[in-house]
């Protein structure tokens, strides 16, 4: 499935729910589903900086492809990256860098986050693209 197309179900979701309530239970339940990262990585050189609470994130590549993994100590956090893994995981490291992130502003995230957690997002997107850039680099 492409990035777009994954956003496109994203946005299908979202709107499948009346409130950001049960928009934020729908985000705590994709978190739960995250694919933990392995204890090896919870360390500081994987924390995202600029994130309000704590965000460890590792990429590694699988034949031509981005595989990440996280975690986080807040619930809604924990959400926000489950969604970003979902959208980058399994991708190649180009079609993550010219991603079109506006399913974000489509689904209303932005709008319900707080200005810190709004940055931690920013900060979140800016490493996983920051893995591809270095994956391309590498080649």
């Amino acid at each position: 499935m492409t990035i777009q197309q994954i956003q496109n179900e994203l946005i299908e979701d979202f709107s499948l729910f009346d409130d950001w309530t049960q928009r934020y239970e729908y985000l705590i339940e994709l978190g739960k589903s995250l694919p933990l990262i392995d204890e090896k990585y919870k360390t500081e050189e994987y924390l995202i900086k600029g994130c309000q609470s704590q965000v460890w994130l590792h990429a590694e590549e699988q034949d031509g492809k981005l595989i990440f993994t996280a975690d986080s100590d807040a619930i809604i956090t924990k959400g926000i990256v489950a969604l970003l893994v979902k959208v980058f995981s399994d991708q190649t490291a180009e079609d993550i860098l010219k991603a079109d992130m506006s399913f974000i502003d489509k689904i209303g995230l932005k709008d319900h986050l707080s200005p810190t957690r709004a940055n931690g997002l920013v900060s979140m997107i800016g490493q996983m693209r920051g893995y591809a850039a270095k994956v391309l680099g590498n080649r």
